[in-house]
């Protein structure tokens, strides 16, 4: 990956399985991310997605870690009202759907997780 790549993090976790499943996966995931270096340029979270840069979510140490290596997360404003989490968000810059569109366009490769 590079800067040039968005993630989209569309569920509470990654892939389709056990929340336990999906948080330890999304644990492993962006450890490795940090650990090798292959930083993309931005990781997109919305709908599910929300839910993993709120209080209680097990991988904030590490997207506040790749928040801090400049890879800009993009939080859906819309998402975090309907699931009543707007006050909690720890990390990333909440935005919209626009926000979240520019950065699919300027990216050279989208990759949904």
């Amino acid at each position: 990956m590079d800067k040039n790549t968005l993630l989209l993090v569309t569920n509470n976790g990654l892939g389709r399985a056990d929340v336990a499943l999906q948080h330890k996966l999304a644990i492993k995931y962006f450890a490795l991310l940090l650990e090798n270096g292959t930083l993309p340029g931005a990781i997109a979270f919305y709908t599910d997605g929300v839910k993993l840069i709120v209080d209680g979510s097990p991988v904030l140490e590490s997207l506040s870690a790749l928040e801090k290596c400049g890879v800009t997360l993009i939080v859906c404003s819309t998402c975090l009202e309907y699931y009543g989490l707007s006050g909690q968000v720890k990390v990333g810059i909440v935005g919209g759907m626009p926000d979240i569109i520019e950065a699919q366009v300027r990216a050279e490769k989208v990759i949904s997780l």
